[in-house]
């Protein structure tokens, strides 16, 4: 009997009970948002130079929507070039409070799209601490599938990323953002996570991807999160390694599927001109 998956389903269930009694408008979450960046922002050379603190200011005691017309008006689209020319240069050589405040000991590395040239975007403390939250937050609205079993709570997540052996740049640590993430995954987290600290570490593909097939007979895998097109060509390898039909013939309570492609949306906003930001928004 699944007496653990049972009392983790009945609590993820209470939590969106809670959180839905406790939801606000989009406006309003939006506005609170911006109100808590702005505030943790304020003293750095960024937020110096555009006046954050006036900003926060119409924020708490403006009109209503006044906040929304004056922070457009005062702090400029940047394109990636230009935010790091101007600003993330010095963050990466080690400069502290620039963007966001303290040193920034994580970046994401990322080829492009738009360029050949290697892109090094900041990943902060609150920006780990944000992508765990939201990670739990997904994990909680498991709670709006009432017919799922009590032991699927129990199961493993296979999260297929990058290599979590970061380079180390004396002053920072670079690498894959996924990689990043798997390696500052919470220790209560541990058990459930595969391929485990070894495999993750793996910084050839191809290694990595063998070794999940050999050992995917062995696990009990409920939950996948990663690229699609590594997903499809990793089920593919398991299915042809083990001769089997479906991958469910492995993993018997596969159930959900999770892709992720936040490092391609920031980089591909970074990468729009001002007017094409506009439109995105207003598409989006």
């Amino acid at each position: 009997m699944a007496l653990v998956g049972s009392l983790l389903k009945k609590g993820i269930h209470f939590s969106n009970i809670v959180a839905n009694r406790r939801k606000a408008s989009l406006h309003q979450q939006q506005k609170k948002t911006l109100a808590k960046l702005l505030a943790k922002a304020r003293y750095t050379e960024f937020g110096e130079k555009y006046n954050f603190d006036e900003l926060l200011s119409s924020i708490l005691f403006g009109e209503k929507g006044v906040f929304y017309e004056r922070y457009k008006k005062t702090v400029p689209i940047h394109d990636y070039n230009k935010i790091f020319n101007e600003w993330w240069h010095k963050s990466l050589e080690g400069q502290k409070d620039v963007c966001w405040p303290g040193q920034i000991k994580y970046y994401a590395l990322s080829s492009g799209t738009s360029e050949a040239a290697t892109k090094h975007l900041p990943v902060t403390k609150a920006m780990s601490k944000a992508i765990q939250k939201t990670s739990i937050r997904q994990i909680l609205s498991l709670g709006h599938y009432k017919d799922l079993p009590n032991d699927l709570y129990e199961k493993g997540f296979l999260m297929l990323g990058g290599s979590t052996n970061l380079n180390n740049q004396d002053n920072h640590f670079e690498g894959d953002l996924s990689g990043i993430t798997a390696k500052q995954i919470p220790y209560w987290f541990r058990p459930y996570y595969k391929p485990g600290e070894k495999i993750a570490s793996q910084k050839d593909w191809a290694i990595k991807l063998d070794e999940i097939t050999k050992q995917a007979h062995e696990w009990d895998i409920g939950f996948i999160v990663g690229v699609p097109a590594w997903i499809q060509l990793l089920m593919e390898k398991i299915i042809a390694h083990h001769n089997v039909k479906t991958i469910h013939d492995i993993w018997v309570k596969l159930c959900f599927l999770l892709h992720v492609h936040y490092l391609r949306t920031v980089e591909y906003l970074l990468n729009l001109t001002e007017r094409d930001l506009r439109s995105y928004w207003l598409d989006h």
